[in-house]
């Protein structure tokens, strides 16, 4: 058995590619649309096989989304460092810690941030 991948809902696929794309070296490796509509941003992040797959449903542009549900974490060398270039792209950086931090993504997903030693 393999894990390929996880899912995430998005109301703007374009931005939620540039989000991930710049703040964490996601590399897109294929955008498709479904037999039913959903178009899909698979992506590639560093260190792993596994993919974020980013899906726009047009028949439900806006979402909400439960809180406290879905986050997806990242190791990170520097935290200072990371914190600052997510702060300098525009990112939404909602707790800091020296080893441990969280940002949310242009749709409210959770990203936490760790580092190696904590």
């Amino acid at each position: 058995m393999k894990f390929l991948h996880t899912r995430l809902k998005v109301r703007d696929l374009d931005r939620s590619v540039a989000f991930y794309v710049q703040n964490f070296g996601a590399t897109v490796r294929a955008r498709q649309t479904s037999g039913r509509g959903t178009q899909l941003a698979h992506l590639t992040l560093p260190g792993t096989s596994a993919e974020l797959e980013l899906a726009f449903l047009p028949w439900e542009p806006d979402f909400q989304l439960g809180e406290d549900i879905v986050h997806i974490a990242f190791e990170i060398d520097d935290m200072a460092k990371t914190l600052a270039a997510l702060k300098a792209n525009g990112a939404n950086v909602t707790d800091e810690g020296p080893a441990m931090s969280w940002v949310s993504d242009p749709d409210g997903y959770e990203i936490e941030l760790l580092t190696a030693d904590r």
